[in-house]
């Protein structure tokens, strides 16, 4: 993976402009470490840093190419992974290559096919292409939203970069947060409204849209989204259509030139991916897969099971392991370095996020760095297939909010009667779901059930399954390492859309075509064991470390969250055990302890992105 940024100004000469550009550019460092490159005209500036991942010789950046009389610049972050069948295709039409690396083909299929080629690419991708002759920027990002690209426009300049500490680097962007900025941050976060930047006037391209930016202006449109039709495949040909479609996602994003690993948790989804490139490797003679899993000091004395995790994952993936004769490399995380990296998580994703969750992840990616350079990795599974409790609950199915959320009114608590005035914390959050319930794509004769299960299944995917993909790619970015996600696959988000709710769950289990689908191929324990998430600390020693660090937060008359909170709501909160968590107020891990952390984080982030707040 890679780091891009830029901009364009229409009414300056950004030929002396590099040293901004480097400024902006090195911000992206953890993201590119292996190479950086520049390329700027009189009215536009790229950057570039580079991971090397396929043909390091050749896959340099920002990459020109000639056609014709025309001249083409393209910057990009990602990876293609049906690479040599457009190259075919490209060949078939004319065009020579001097690399084999996805970056000559992505940018080649622009010059062939122009806004249509991303109908083409299978993969995940942020990228911008500056056409010398039209005077125009095309950026574009991934169906699913796996690589982020953020832009703001300050005059006549418009900017863009993969992550908001590049914009934040420019001289004309800076650090202030609105009322919607506060909203989100104290009533939505750590997710993020699709589209939304956070701060004032910066905003991110969605997932499935391009734009392009020429003297009159930026235009955005849309390249995909989900279509809602009719399943007609009976329940044979869906479980095979299933199976088809998870190993050949699989197989094609095991193509790497530097070393590749998977990560193991011993569920369904990363064991499935862990099963098909164990098969793949032994195949290919590529030697034994290296696998990877996280854990926590002391939880095999502090956990305990609970509805949102039912068990432990450390003898499961002994069976994986074991089972599939991998390299397994089990990184234990204590708690002082946990603590520690909560900071660095804040910096990482530019924002306040999910805590140790983050955290944890950013460890976890910096052991796993110092062996591989590419990971296969779980995420959006259950998002995809039905996998999370909300799905089944009813009164979460039924809760008229975001299922992972149902806490709007108990956060408001929280803030100052100002701010609670100014944001409107349960206005604002029933706002953004109206307005993704009105986006959902109906079919028509659907029964009422069906509808909302739909429903459902696009706040996921829209919402909660970009929450954890801007997770995984910044906390893995944070490490230079590239992660991929299979199960993000357009064609089996596509087809899986439309099975109906009670093929979904076939036998009335969770995920239940899935499992089927997979039959063969995990052992059968494995394959229906039950869901359990990514694994969190149960130390005590975790909830003491975030309570005492939200009480020295409390304790600072400078501190720039006081005047934003009910100072003694929260010391209320701080005061009370912390081991009592009750129901998680975000998704299915974060409860009290990680609530202290999130409130000591808004802290430390406004202090250190100097945050200005203009409501």
């Amino acid at each position: 993976m890679c780091g891009i940024t830029g901009w364009i100004d229409w009414e300056r000469d950004l030929s002396q402009e590099q040293p901004v550009l480097e400024r902006m550019t090195n911000t992206l460092t953890s993201r590119g470490p292996d190479a950086e490159g520049y390329w700027i005209s009189r009215h536009v500036a790229l950057g570039h840093r580079r991971l090397c991942v396929v043909d390091p010789a050749g896959g340099g950046q920002p990459m020109t190419k000639l056609y014709g009389d025309d001249v083409y610049t393209l910057i990009y972050n990602g990876e293609l992974y049906n690479t040599e069948e457009i190259r075919r295709e490209l060949a078939a039409r004319g065009h020579r290559f001097g690399s084999h690396s996805d970056t000559e083909v992505l940018l080649t299929s622009y010059i062939e096919w122009g806004v249509d080629c991303l109908e083409r690419f299978n993969g995940i991708f942020a990228f911008a292409i500056w056409d010398e002759r039209k005077q125009r920027l095309f950026l574009a990002r991934d169906r699913t939203g796996v690589k982020p690209l953020f832009y703001a426009v300050r005059g006549s300049r418009f900017l863009f970069a993969s992550e908001l500490k590049a914009l934040l680097a420019h001289p004309s962007v800076e650090p202030v947060i609105d009322r919607e900025g506060l909203a989100e941050i104290f009533a939505i976060g750590p997710a993020r409204t699709p589209g939304h930047g956070v701060f004032r006037g910066i905003a991110e391209i969605r997932p499935g849209h391009y734009a392009t930016v020429d003297p009159s202006g930026v235009a955005l449109r849309t390249y995909w989204s989900l279509t809602s039709a009719p399943h007609t495949d009976d329940l044979e040909t869906t479980i095979e259509t299933v199976r088809t479609l998870v190993l050949d996602s699989i197989e094609r994003q095991l193509v790497s030139d530097v070393p590749i690993a998977t990560l193991l948790s011993g569920g369904l989804d990363s064991s499935t991916i862990t099963a098909v490139a164990a098969r793949v490797f032994q195949r290919e003679g590529r030697g034994r897969l290296h696998t990877y899993s996280i854990d926590y000091k002391g939880n095999d004395k502090h956990f305990r099971p609970n509805d949102f995790q039912p068990n432990a994952d450390a003898p499961w993936i002994r069976r994986m392991s074991a089972y599939l004769g991998t390299e397994h490399h089990a990184i234990e995380v204590d708690t002082p370095e946990l603590v520690e990296a909560l900071k660095t998580a804040v910096i990482a994703r530019d924002l306040p996020g999910m805590t140790d969750v983050d955290a944890s992840l950013y460890l976890f990616c910096r052991e796993i760095k110092k062996e591989t350079t590419v990971v296969l990795s779980g995420e959006c599974a259950d998002e995809v297939f039905g996998g999370y409790p909300w799905f089944y609950r009813e009164d979460a199915l039924n809760a008229g909010t975001f299922p992972w959320a149902r806490m709007t009114a108990e956060r408001a608590r929280w803030l100052s009667p100002d701010v609670r005035d100014l944001i409107q914390p349960e206005a604002y959050v029933a706002r953004r779901y109206a307005e993704t319930l009105a986006e959902v794509p109906r079919l028509e004769g659907e029964s009422p059930e069906e509808a909302r299960r739909r429903e459902m299944f696009y706040l996921n995917i829209t919402w909660f399954m970009n929450t954890l993909l801007d997770r995984k790619d910044r906390m893995s970015m944070a490490a230079s390492l590239e992660a991929r996600v299979p199960f993000c696959d357009h064609r089996l988000v596509e087809y899986v859309w439309n099975i109906p709710w009670l093929m979904k769950t076939y036998l009335g289990r969770e995920k239940g075509i899935l499992r089927k689908a997979m039959e063969g191929i995990l052992p059968d324990d494995v394959l229906y064991r039950k869901k359990s998430p990514y694994p969190k600390t149960h130390n005590p020693a975790y909830a003491e470390a975030t309570r005492t660090w939200l009480l020295e937060v409390l304790a600072d008359s400078s501190s720039p969250l006081l005047p934003l909170i009910d100072v003694d709501a929260v010391r209320a909160i701080a005061a009370s055990d912390a081991k009592a968590s009750g129901i998680p107020w975000f998704g299915q891990l974060m409860s009290t302890p990680q609530l202290f952390a999130y409130l000591a984080s808004i802290d430390y982030w406004l202090r250190t992105y100097r945050v200005s707040i203009q409501a």
